[in-house]
């Protein structure tokens, strides 16, 4: 892989949106875009963890287009889905009736707010999702064999684990994408300017079990072939030291980076491109994020071009 920056904000832009700048649609946006839904009660694009970029995912599409922010915990997965005070189901439903109304009637009067529509469409599906969104994120009912293949088990892989069972039954709910995002920290845990060794070993051991058992879950449950999962990261780390003494780091690397994917469509045990033999630069194959981005919109049944 190569990229155009090696700044976080404008590289973690582009990895999503194709473009450095600011202003652009994100990949998830246009998938929820082309494709529509699946499900009435769901969101159709969703983010689990923390947020690096800029969070107008739809630009110029919308904010309806916007990824759904949620977390793992059942009682709260969503934040200000729920009701302040106490309320019964039929005083909720009776609320949603009336704004729903009173928002159609402003629709009337300003038919081009894309705001407005947003708003909308955000009321009746957040009116759903309280009841679905924290059954999907509560595992209560999975086996506690599926709950050892992504780690539940362990306090290391559990946080990442949790993220990674919830995108496969959201998966099977009819999620169209879902965004997943791991190491909090100002510009992400896994900036290593220093103590590269014993931080990397830390994070791969929160994330390593749990990648193997979403692949095995979704090939056990018949997913694997109509999903497609991808592991990326905005740029890679230089293979030359960063600083001195006795634990050093590594830089930002946008000229010469690993992503893997799998699933649906993707021919497997496959390695593409190479570097050189410093490990900084590509000699051949080298690959643009416009062309994951196609290839991924074309595995799911969409021109780029024509989108």
């Amino acid at each position: 892989m190569t990229a155009d920056s090696p700044i976080h904000g404008s590289a973690l832009l582009q990895m999503n949106t194709g473009k450095i700048l600011s202003g652009s649609p994100c990949l998830g946006s246009w998938v929820n875009y082309g494709l529509g839904s699946l499900n009435e009660n769901l969101p159709q694009f969703i983010n689990i963890g923390p947020r690096f970029f800029d969070l107008k995912d739809g630009h110029y599409l919308g904010p309806a287009y916007d990824a759904m922010n949620l977390k793992i915990d059942p009682k709260n997965p969503l934040a200000y889905a729920r009701p302040e005070l106490p309320m019964t189901d039929a005083e909720q439903a009776a609320r949603f009736s009336l704004a729903g109304k009173l928002n159609r009637l402003s629709a009337q009067r300003y038919p081009n707010d894309p705001t407005l529509a947003a708003r909308i469409k955000s009321y009746e599906l957040a009116f759903h999702m309280q009841k679905d969104v924290p059954a999907v994120v509560n595992f209560d009912n999975e086996s506690a064999a599926t709950q050892k293949m992504y780690g539940l088990d362990h306090a290391i892989t559990k946080p990442f684990g949790e993220q990674l069972l919830a995108a496969r039954r959201f998966v099977e709910k009819g999620v169209r994408f879902i965004q997943i995002m791991h190491g909090d920290g100002a510009a992400g845990a896994w900036d290593s300017h220093s103590k590269l060794r014993e931080n990397h070993s830390k994070l791969a051991a929160q994330v390593d079990k749990p990648i193997a058992g979403l692949i095995a879950d979704l090939k056990q449950r018949g997913l694997f072939e109509e999903t497609i999962v991808v592991f990326a990261t905005e740029f890679g780390r230089t293979p030359n030291t960063e600083g001195g003494g006795s634990k050093p780091g590594r830089d930002h690397h946008p000229w010469g980076f690993t992503i893997w994917m799998a699933g649906a469509g993707l021919r497997p045990g496959t390695s593409h491109g190479q570097l050189d033999d410093f490990g900084y630069f590509p000699v051949e194959g080298a690959v643009d994020i416009h062309d994951i981005h196609a290839t991924v919109l074309h595995l799911l049944g969409i021109d780029h071009e024509r989108l």
